[in-house]
Formats: C-alpha cells, sequence, structure tokens
C-alpha cells in the first residue's frame, strides 16, 4: 500500500519532488496550499490539493484525513512568518493519527557549521530549530530532519530548461543574460546541486528507517571561478564578468540590526556574505557518509555532466 506523503508550499523546487514521488510505486502524493487558483501545474499531474487558512485544525484535519505518513515543506514564507508557521505544521504533525515525519523548509547549505547565516536564515530556521530540539525533548513523537543541498545547479541552466526561476541578482550566473557578477574572489567553496536530484534524494530519505537531525546532499562542491571556466570552455566563448569586493558587502552589513528593516539590497548582501563564508557548501565528509548511508541509489550530478544532458534533452 502506497504511503501518502504531504508537501506544503510546493512552489518551484517542490515540483521535483512531486514528479519523483509521483514515479515512485511507493507512495501517493498530496499538496497543502493556501491558493484557490494558481494550481494549474498541480492540476495537469493530477496531484490533489486541500486548501488550509494554515492554522492547527485545518492542516491536522488534511493530515487526518488523508492519512499522510510525513509532511514536507517547500515554503519560501518571508523570515518574520517562518517559525510560526512552521511550529503550527510541526504541532499538526504532534496531533495527528498518523503522520510522525516532518521536513521543514530549509533547503539551504552547511547549517551544521554555519546556523547563523544568512542572517534571514539566523532570525528565522535557528529559533524554529531550537522549538524542534525542545518538543523533542518533550516526547512529541514526530521524527525530523533539517534537508540541505547547497545552492541549485539548475540556475546555470536556461530557464527553459529548469522548474527553477532565474535568479541573476542572487546567483552569480546569468545563464539567460550570459553574465557573471562574482562576489568577492570568486574561489569561496561553494555546492551545487540538481533539481531533480533534490527530489530523488527526498524520495530515497522517506525510505530509510530512520533519520539524522541534519541531512545533506550536495552533486559537486567547487567555486564560481572554476564553474565560469567550466561553463567558457564547453560553450567556446568567454562570460563577461564584473565583480563586487567582499568589502563592500561587509561595509553594507555594519548597517544591519535585528530590527533593520528588510529591503533588497540588505537581503541580497546576507545571501551574498553566506557564499563568501563558504557556508553554501555541505559539509563533505558528513555529505558523503550520508550519499553511502542514504543515497546510493541516487546519481548525482556535476555541472559538466549536466551541460551535456542539457544539450541531449528539452528539460531537466
Amino acid at each position: 500500500m502506497r504511503q501518502t506523503i504531504a508537501l506544503a508550499g510546493v512552489g518551484n523546487l517542490g515540483k521535483y519532488a512531486c514528479e519523483e514521488l509521483l514515479s515512485s510505486p511507493l507512495f501517493e502524493v498530496i499538496v497543502i496550499t493556501r491558493q484557490k487558483t494558481d494550481t494549474k501545474w498541480l492540476q495537469t499531474h493530477n496531484i490533489p490539493t486541500h486548501q488550509t487558512d494554515y492554522t492547527t485544525p485545518s492542516i491536522l484535519s488534511i493530515l487526518n484525513t488523508t492519512q499522510a505518513k510525513a509532511l514536507i515543506s517547500f515554503s519560501n514564507c518571508p523570515p518574520s512568518e517562518y517559525t510560526a508557521l512552521h511550529t503550527t505544521l510541526l504541532t499538526a504533525c504532534t496531533l495527528s493519527k498518523t503522520c510522525k515525519r516532518f521536513i521543514p523548509s530549509e533547503w539551504s547549505g552547511n547549517i551544521d557549521d554555519f546556523p547563523l547565516l544568512p542572517r534571514f536564515y539566523g532570525s528565522s530556521r535557528e529559533p524554529f530549530r531550537k522549538i524542534l530540539e525542545a518538543e523533542t525533548a518533550r516526547g512529541c513523537g514526530v521524527e525530523w530532519t533539517l534537508f540541505n543541498n547547497g545552492w541549485l545547479i539548475d540556475y546555470f541552466l536556461p530557464e527553459r530548461k529548469t522548474h527553477m526561476s532565474p535568479a541573476p541578482d542572487d546567483f552569480p550566473i546569468d545563464a539567460n543574460g550570459w553574465k557573471a557578477c562574482i562576489r568577492g574572489s570568486g574561489d569561496e567553496p561553494q555546492a551545487w546541486t540538481l533539481g531533480r536530484d533534490v527530489g530523488k534524494a527526498v524520495v530515497a530519505l522517506l525510505q530509510a528507517p530512520e533519520w539524522e537531525k541534519t541531512t545533506y546532499i550536495a552533486g559537486e562542491w567547487s567555486t564560481f571561478n572554476a564553474a565560469i571556466l567550466t561553463l567558457e570552455s564547453f560553450y567556446n566563448k568567454p562570460l563577461p564578468k564584473t565583480h563586487i569586493p567582499a568589502s563592500s558587502i561587509h561595509r553594507l552589513l555594519a548597517t544591519h540590526t535585528p530590527t533593520t528593516p528588510s529591503t533588497p539590497s540588505l537581503d541580497r548582501a546576507q545571501l551574498e556574505e553566506w557564499m563568501l563564508a563558504g557556508a553554501s557548501a555541505p559539509p563533505q565528509a558528513k555529505t558523503l557518509r550520508q550519499r553511502e548511508k542514504y543515497f546510493s541509489g541516487v546519481e548525482f550530478v556535476g555541472l559538466e555532466e549536466l551541460l551535456r544532458r542539457a544539450e541531449r534533452v528539452e528539460f531537466l
């Protein structure tokens, strides 16, 4: 009998989890959504949707009615809303008759060594991580893991090739505009994973008998300078580059306090600080150990293989 997996706040990355769950004979997938409209993609894939106001009774009713076994959040809500929303999801799992596994929305980098980066994660995810620990100590009965994958390697692709929307202001390589804006030296360690591989890894992890508190995957560890060389060699043309020195980023962040209002430039500087610190890169030893433990059946893709595949297929 297939297990029902509930996904909340699917977005673009969550589409890969949906597709991989649909392709598995072990699982069925439902999506919890606040939206009354804009569910065309889900309808096209015949994925049942359940509307919610994200209160505990609403989420609990959905989990019990569908007999979901696990709840996975891909919510990209504002940082100010993250802790309350995910506390509601956790409470619903605690009260649920069947849903005793939970993956909150992280999908970031090395939170073991850099739990407070980017800073908007430090103010949102870190408080909820402490709630998870406290509820576990109280015996809530919910198994959880914080799942992280580094950058999405999809950002190296033309937008027609991936579910991921372009992020040229945040990701240093603009594949659609064919240009790069390097932060710092460009030699800071980074890591990236294909969105499709994230979906496959989620399916694999759901089959594991037990989880660790943090789970990591990575398709490749590299640097942005190395990635540019790969792109230029593969396409046989130079990639125009500009640079933002680390000093400029740190100067802007020096004005930041916990009460500083969010602005696009400040949010971007926080993300840049994260990449300058090498915090996008999951810890390699732990990631490789978990690859053997959980993900031996997943063939993770690096940049060169990604570019070759993108020439052979219409969509990744």
